[in-house]
């Protein structure tokens, strides 16, 4: 101790060897082994998310008070995880970043108080949290406590689910109970070949099943993003996560009782935004191919719709058949959901269906308006999808759009077929405005299934060349049914537009309706579809 702890000098010295030692808790040899493995200590992803200078430690002298097979001889500052709070983009938020240096990043009774008080720190005070997450699950030295702080955690980010954005971002292995908060999150990021999120390890996996597989193979960020859906995003590496979850805050307001932030509309140099015809917006004219069965990519449309063409893409390796993510529209966020005719010619699936329902929810959480654009031939048929739940799961679509209060608009571009016309945004679910290009297609199904269900004793029957008759009857239900005029004329389709004069339209409707407010009938929640 020092010899003059009991001045005030001394005690400022003693408070300076304190901070040095918790920031320091990890080696410097544990710091090497993270950078070889391409990844970043905790305190180094901390300083890449945040603003310079505005991080402030919160209980960074906190230690675990565990004796249990010796643990008293080794209790370093911080315990594993480092808390506070600053500033992204200039706009608050709460982190935490876990520090697989301390115990491996296992989580007891400190470690999960301290991830605890920084989460009601942000619910108190309506700013986001971002959980960057590296663990081998509970600290089995401690016991039930640990397990304990994980309920405590879960709690938390099922009360804070829609009110603050929840973001977790993978960095390095996950195991155990450390992957169960992630998925309680709005957004997870993973980055590919470093992080991987698990309940149980291939190990576990060999002895109990016999199966043989890999990390990465197993549970590693391309797995996630593209098999099963449970991440958002994959980075190439740590900072480009990081990137992509700062980009992504910037379309979210604060919590569920702000706006998102707004930004200046671009300067087309031509009078208002939604007045002024680009070429870029006379190119989507052309866009729609002749054949209904030849594809097209729905991202030029939604490119020539956003300002500036930036669209921030969410889940873009799972369910591509679907595209989600958020864009601007004079400057305000919107949140884009729209069929991808080169992927399985559009058809909703399981996975689609719940790509979607889930952006759309979280879309309507933040205050986000929802636009959608429709190019679907219906649900994809067969034994998979039928024994999958697609009845069920496809529902959670319908109760996604139906639930949703904020601004709704949606473009019909070509077909709208059956009951996937209805999910995808109808105006029997609610959507405030629908527009159709006048390629579009809006009918029970495509005209060779219609005639052959309607005239099937007639091409049974017939003398003539059957292939010709077929062709003739084809055409006729295609001039009669399919084509936007039908739901024009009954008001469900409220303009039919040229499609160069989509963003002018998509603008001035969002405009009219940014001051929206609907509200359901009073219920303690819903019973979606799960």
């Amino acid at each position: 101790m020092d010899p003059d702890i009991h001045t005030t000098a001394g005690k400022l010295a003693d408070l300076l060897r304190r901070n040095e030692d918790a920031v320091h808790a990890g080696s410097a040899r544990a710091a090497a082994r993270q950078h070889a493995k391409g990844r970043k200590t905790a305190r180094e992803r901390i300083d890449l998310l945040l603003d310079a200078g505005s991080f402030i430690e919160l209980d960074e002298l906190a230690r675990h008070r565990s004796t249990n097979f010796g643990q008293q001889a080794n209790r370093p500052y911080g315990d594993g995880v480092i808390t506070g709070y600053g500033t992204i983009d200039n706009r608050p938020a709460c982190v935490f970043s876990q520090d697989a240096a301390i115990f491996g990043g296992s989580l007891g009774e400190v470690y999960g108080e301290k991830i605890v008080k920084v989460m009601d720190l942000a619910m108190r005070t309506g700013c986001p949290i971002i959980g960057i997450n590296e663990g081998g699950g509970a600290r089995i030295q401690e016991g039930v406590v640990s397990l304990a702080l994980y309920g405590e955690i879960f709690l938390r980010n099922t009360h804070a689910s829609g009110v603050i954005p929840q973001i977790s971002l993978i960095m390095g292995s996950c195991a155990g109970g450390h992957v169960y908060s992630p998925a309680l999150t709005d957004f997870t990021v993973m980055v590919d070949q470093t992080s991987a999120m698990f309940i149980t390890g291939p190990d576990v996996i060999r002895t109990v099943t016999g199966e043989q597989v890999g990390f990465e193979e197993l549970g590693g960020g391309r797995t996630h993003n593209t098999k099963s859906g449970n991440a958002h995003y994959l980075g190439t590496d740590e900072e480009d996560a990081l990137s992509y979850v700062k980009e992504l805050l910037s379309f979210l307001p604060s919590n569920n009782l702000s706006e998102p932030p707004r930004f200046d509309a671009p300067d087309l140099s031509h009078g208002a935004v939604a007045d002024t015809l680009t070429d870029s917006d006379r190119e989507l004219d052309t866009l729609i191919p002749d054949s209904a069965k030849a594809p097209y990519d729905i991202h030029e449309v939604i490119t020539r719709v956003v300002d500036e063409g930036e669209f921030l893409e969410v889940h873009e390796l799972f369910a591509p058949n679907i595209v989600v993510g958020f864009g601007r529209v004079e400057g305000r966020s919107v949140g884009i959901v729209a069929n991808q005719p080169t992927a399985l010619a559009g058809c909703l699936d399981i996975d689609a269906s719940e790509k979607a329902a889930r952006f759309v929810r979280t879309c309507d959480a933040f205050n986000v308006p929802v636009l959608t654009f429709v190019d679907v031939p219906g649900f994809l048929p067969g034994t998979d999808q039928e024994w999958n739940g697609i009845i069920r799961r496809g529902a959670k679509l319908i109760y996604a759009y139906a639930e949703a209060t904020v601004p709704k608009v949606t473009v019909i571009t070509r077909k709208a077929y059956g009951g996937a016309y209805d999910v995808m945004g109808s105006k029997h679910l609610g959507a405030d405005l629908n527009l159709a290009w006048p390629t579009a297609q809006i009918a029970v199904m495509g005209a060779s299934g219609a005639a052959n269900i309607l005239h099937r004793k007639e091409f049974a029957t017939t003398t003539a060349n059957v292939e010709a008759l077929r062709a003739q009857r084809q055409q006729e239900y295609e001039d009669a049914l399919l084509n936007p005029y039908v739901a024009a004329d009954r008001g469900y389709i409220d303009s039919v537009i040229p499609p160069s004069h989509t963003r002018a339209h998509v603008a001035r409707s969002l405009r009219m309706l940014q001051d929206k407010r609907q509200t359901l009938p009073p219920k303690k929640h819903g019973n979606i579809p799960l």
